[in-house]
Formats: C-alpha cells, sequence, structure tokens
C-alpha cells in the first residue's frame, strides 16, 4: 500500500477539481493547474476531498503511480491556493539584480550582463540582494530558481554567487602562506 496515495486530500472552498479526457483540472483563487493523469491511475471528488486510486495495488509500479499522482494533486491545490515561493540571495562585491519587464537582469561578475527571461506563469521581484520567485505551480518554480542559481553558483572560499536563502556554504581555507627559514 502507498501510504502518501492512501491519505485523503481535501479541497478547501473556492478549489474545483475536475477530470476532462484524462486530465487533471484544479482551478482556484490564484490560477489553474493541469497535468495529465497515467492510464492506470484515478482520482474521485466527493464531498470536499479528492482520492486517488490505481487498477492494482498490489504492482510495484502502480503503487509508485499512486503516491506519486497523490502529491502532484496535493501540490497542485495549495499551489491555486497559497501559491509557491523560492528565495535566493546575491553575495559579492557589485553584484547585483534586477527586474526589466518579464526579464530577470543579472550582474554577477561576467564581462556581460545576463538577461534571464521568466515564464509567463511565475513572476520575479528583487529587494536588495533578495531575488523572490512566485507562482502556482511548484515544479515550475524550483526549475527557474534552480536556472537562476546556476547562473554563477556560490563558490566555496569567498561565498560569492547566487544561493538559495536556507542553502549554506560551507566555507574552505584558502592556500596557507609558505614559512621560509
Amino acid at each position: 500500500m502507498s501510504r502518501i496515495g492512501k491519505q485523503l486530500i481535501t479541497i478547501p472552498s473556492g478549489v474545483t477539481v475536475s477530470i476532462d479526457d484524462g486530465i487533471l483540472i484544479v482551478k482556484g483563487p490564484k490560477g489553474e493547474l493541469k497535468r495529465k493523469l497515467h492510464p492506470l491511475v484515478t482520482v474521485s471528488v466527493n464531498d470536499g476531498i479528492a482520492t486517488v486510486d490505481v487498477v492494482n495495488k498490489e504492482n510495484k509500479k502502480e503503487r509508485s503511480l499512486w503516491g506519486t499522482f497523490a502529491s502532484h494533486l496535493k501540490n497542485m491545490v495549495i499551489g491555486v491556493t497559497d501559491g509557491y515561493k523560492r528565495q535566493l540571495e546575491i553575495n559579492g562585491v557589485g553584484y547585483r539584480a534586477s527586474i526589466q519587464g518579464k526579464n530577470l537582469k543579472l550582474e554577477v561578475g561576467y564581462s556581460h550582463i545576463v538577461l534571464f527571461p521568466l515564464p509567463d506563469s511565475i513572476t520575479g521581484t528583487v529587494e536588495k540582494n533578495v531575488i523572490t520567485i512566485e507562482g502556482t505551480d511548484k515544479e515550475i518554480v524550483g526549475q527557474v530558481a534552480s536556472e537562476i542559481r546556476a547562473i554563477r553558483k556560490p563558490e566555496p572560499y569567498k561565498g560569492k554567487g547566487i544561493k538559495y536563502m536556507e542553502e549554506i556554504i560551507r566555507r574552505k581555507a584558502g592556500k596557507a602562506a609558505k614559512a621560509t627559514a
């Protein structure tokens, strides 16, 4: 049995969950999310509670699909009600970021300015040295934050670069000076 898959998912008021031609549709105050369902997975909604089920609960592949799609549905419901947010911090002398229309403008030590286009479903804000990425889809928010971090990963000697707010960078000691006798 899938421990995650057999949990009941409560649907808050103002959120609707429907299935149309094998596509799971979740609508809420922050928007609408869609995801294609696997043919072996079924979703049923009764009295504000959604349940995810599979054809054969003893098959290992179907059990994994059961838990995966239950997590996807739960994340979709949270996304259309509260949304998701990731924060990145820029460290380094002269390193800065700003928003220009739908682009994130980064000056992170390269000889050129890096323009990162934000997807339509994502909003970005910059305050001092903190970049905030917000959206309804957890996967897209995480992917965009990861791609921004990859532009200039934090380095272990001085800690310069772009890192997640909760990330801890392990610092290394520099070269030791050679003692002359």
